[in-house]
């Protein structure tokens, strides 16, 4: 079958839902310019990381000297179906903290890598989550994963947007897959019409200072736009969600990343009175637990605040 291939079938065998090959060249030009001039006019907001190390998130052969390849996977993190609730949190966040799961299982993978070389071949790898300086959804594009979409997200045409990515850059020379042909969102515009806070601009920047995602997890200041993050308590599906390729998607095997239904039974006033044992308890080990029970304090206040409101709003009416 070719190493490739086994590589492939290792990675679904893993526990990936998607996999693809690229070249560990430059990103298409035309990519590196919108990033530039989307930081150059601000639009990155607080994520002041963004803006650094962008040669090496530009260039994967900088990001691991004398790199040849990147192998890109994905993981569906679909959900079933799930109540409502008083406090919605993103759906990425009722799983355990994706990044050591992503990473763990590509230095499996690269385990395996290295007992189909032969012995004493010399060659180096470097596994990658978001958090690393790389373009993950360019390169996972160029790997045939799916296309960048109007939302921003790599949306892959049958798992649909709600993936996660991981790339293992190495100097092992694979033969690159070809990008999907598809022809993208074409005229569809439902997740600009569905964002509560249009930081999806129409002319194709990402307003960061203006996304429900980034406000609740990084910043303090709502600048505004408290009333429009609803009952929102940490990040967004609404731009996902609106998507007919994620309306579509069919739910792949569950993979052994863990899921926590609980999540979705917390109220904002149940929160405001948690102690930090009780948050722990709740969110240890899962990308909740980052921003710390003050900031998840902040969003249930206001969380509150719009629930309130909107109960005055309905016995007025």
């Amino acid at each position: 079958m070719g190493l490739s291939q086994d590589i492939k079938n290792k990675a679904f065998e893993l526990g990936f839902h998607a996999v693809g090959i690229t070249t560990a060249e430059p990103i298409d030009s035309a990519y590196i310019q919108a990033i530039i001039r989307w930081i150059e006019q601000n639009h990155h907001a607080g994520l002041k990381y963004m803006s650094k190390n962008l040669e090496k998130r530009f260039h994967p052969a900088l990001y691991l000297k004398k790199a040849q390849s990147v192998i890109c996977v994905a993981i569906q993190y679909k959900p079933p179906r799930l109540p409502s609730s008083k406090a919605q949190i993103a759906h990425f966040a009722l799983y355990e903290d994706y990044h050591p799961f992503i990473k763990e299982r590509l230095n499996r993978l690269a385990e395996y890598i290295q007992t189909q070389l032969p012995a004493g071949y010399q060659w180096h790898y470097k596994a990658a989550v978001d958090t690393a300086p790389l373009a993950e959804r360019a390169l996972a594009q160029r790997a045939g994963l799916g296309f960048i979409g109007k939302n921003h997200m790599l949306i892959h045409p049958a798992l649909g947007c709600q993936i996660l990515l991981g790339q293992l850059v190495t100097t092992l020379e694979l033969p690159a897959d070809q990008p999907l042909q598809t022809d993208g969102c074409k005229e569809c515009d439902l997740c600009l019409r569905a964002c509560p806070t249009e930081a999806l601009s129409p002319d194709g920047f990402f307003l960061t200072h203006r996304c429900i995602s980034y406000l609740t997890q990084y910043s303090d200041d709502f600048a505004g736009l408290d009333s429009r993050v609803g009952r929102r308590l940490f990040g967004c599906d609404v731009c996902l969600l609106a998507c007919p390729y994620e309306q579509n998607a069919s739910m792949r095997q569950k993979s052994e990343l863990a899921f926590y239904p609980q999540r979705t039974a917390l109220e904002p006033n149940q929160i405001l009175q948690w102690t930090q044992e009780q948050f722990d308890q709740t969110f240890a080990k899962s990308c909740v637990e980052r921003i710390g029970l003050e900031k998840l304090k902040k969003n249930a206040r206001i969380c509150a605040e719009n629930e309130r409101k909107k109960q005055i709003g309905e016995k007025e009416v």
